[in-house]
């Protein structure tokens, strides 16, 4: 019998009897996952109506959205997307959506890293809001790439725009350590090792977002300087998620320190993307 009850999941009273090998507690743990991954698209949902109708409404209030041209990377045609009120109000909502998730990220985090023992099923929620941002980056990240927009698979994935590459790559990176995360807080994945993707998937991500660029934005200064705050505190969050584990075994109050660090940069993340502004 295998349950979550190994370091470091021990040290913060997140074990539980949960025994893989039984199908009922494993349909259980499926079932409660799903449910909380419903929630988080019931929140998403509504705000892609809000900034729908604002788009709309910014359309009309500016002639210059009438006359903007389709983005066509193969002929090499400038595009106006970026900087256009239906450009912005997308870019928006995709921005508040990644805040939605990171503030379930952050709160779960503090939980862990306070060491409540009530609303244990809330270790969950990390793997859970990862996978969902993963996926909602993989389909709605870029408005013209695959697999709603006029790009096919190979060009937006081998294309020559690096802002669709990175989106979709970050995209395919948070899925892969939900699922991680998902099986590690299971208890399938004991290993130390296993602890080392989630921070340094926010290192990668903290690094990535200092070349990552809007293109021909009005607003591109202001946007490059948001990211670069954001880049400084992912990198610190997910390097004091690092300390956090290798410093654990040797002094519990220390850990809980890092933890906290990690808990509450992942917190300020979020709130810093769920008021984003172009």
């Amino acid at each position: 019998m295998c349950e979550p009850s190994v370091w470091p999941i021990r040290l913060f009273g997140w074990a539980v009897p949960f025994p893989p090998s039984s199908p009922s507690r494993l349909l259980f743990c499926l079932r409660l996952l799903g449910l909380r991954l419903v929630a988080l698209l019931c929140l998403v949902v509504p705000m892609w109506d809000a900034s729908s109708a604002m788009a709309q409404h910014a359309e009309q209030g500016h002639s210059r959205v009438a006359e903007e041209q389709a983005h066509h990377h193969g002929t090499g045609t400038k595009t106006s997307w970026e900087g256009s009120a239906r450009g912005i109000a997308y870019s928006e909502f995709n921005h508040h959506s990644a805040g939605v998730f990171l503030l379930l990220i952050g709160l779960s985090e503090v939980r862990q890293a306070l060491g409540w023992p009530a609303l244990v099923w809330t270790r969950f929620l990390l793997p859970g809001a990862l996978t969902v941002g993963g996926i909602f980056l993989l389909i709605w990240s870029d408005h013209d790439s695959w697999p709603i927009g006029s790009l096919t698979f190979v060009q937006t994935f081998f294309g020559d725009d690096p802002e669709i590459f990175q989106h979709k790559a970050y995209g395919i990176l948070a899925c892969a350590v939900g699922t991680i995360e998902f099986l590690r807080r299971l208890g399938w994945f004991a290993h130390a090792a296993w602890t080392v993707p989630l921070p340094l998937f926010a290192i990668v991500g903290g690094l990535m977002l200092f070349s990552h660029s809007h293109g021909d934005h009005p607003a591109a200064y202001r946007i490059a300087l948001h990211h670069a705050i954001m880049g400084t505190m992912a990198i610190t969050a997910g390097s004091s998620k690092l300390v956090s584990g290798w410093r654990g075994r040797q002094l519990m109050r220390e850990r809980s320190y890092w933890e906290l660090i990690w808990a509450s940069l992942v917190l300020v993340i979020g709130l810093q993307l769920l008021i984003y502004s172009e």
